[in-house]
């Protein structure tokens, strides 16, 4: 990613996104740029090396808060940031806020998933419901929050399928493309059911 100076940027018109994800920032400029005309989102990443805040929150909004204020706090300008997981209902909930981390390391997608077919062997289809959740919070400089959420629904699938996305995508299977899993849809199709899409757009009707 391309390196500003935050020397360069004006405090009222500028929007730090707390990711390192190049595409999720495409994603929530293209969602709320038309509602805030004017603004530029730059990833946190583009202006120094940051350090990433401990994200010790019990929910997904708590850990978006976290992860916005820790941004704010290093930069100075607003701040967007999203916590997302899988909520899986035979399982109580889980992998929920520890989706990223359920089976240990950090973001150890194989692990993750091996976990989650071993939990889910004996589970019939028909209790193999399970969503998505995203949690977008926008802090402001002043200190407002704005909070949109968003869900896509779905089950759990008995295999790995498909190469596109990441995470739970292979064994989730959206309710909205019936036949595919989420990793079998290309980035527009995913983006259009996706469930940060959801929460983007909750975020943006309040803007």
């Amino acid at each position: 990613m391309q390196q500003i100076q935050m020397s360069e940027l004006d405090p009222a018109s500028t929007v730090v996104v707390a990711t390192g994800n190049p595409h999720k920032v495409t994603e929530i400029e293209a969602i709320l740029g038309p509602r805030m005309p004017g603004v530029r989102f730059v990833a946190i990443g583009q202006l120094g090396d940051f350090p990433d805040p401990e994200e010790d929150g019990d929910t997904f909004e708590a850990n978006a808060l976290i992860k916005a204020r820790a941004a704010l706090d290093e930069t100075g300008f607003a701040a967007v940031a999203d916590d997302s997981g899988l909520v899986v209902d035979a399982l109580g909930g889980e992998p929920g806020v520890y989706s990223a981390r359920w089976a240990g390391a950090h973001g150890d997608d194989k692990a993750n998933n091996d976990k989650l077919i071993r939990k889910m062997v004996d589970v019939p289809d028909e209790k193999r419901t399970a969503h998505f959740h995203s949690t977008v919070v926008l802090v402001r400089a002043d200190g407002t929050v704005l909070v949109g959420n968003g869900r896509c629904e779905g089950s759990i699938g008995h295999e790995p399928r498909g190469t596109n996305g990441f995470g739970y995508d292979p064994l989730f299977w959206p309710n909205d493309t019936p036949g595919k899993t989420m990793a079998e849809l290309t980035p527009d199709e995913k983006n259009r059911i996706s469930h940060r899409f959801h929460a983007l757009e909750d975020l943006a009707a309040q803007l």
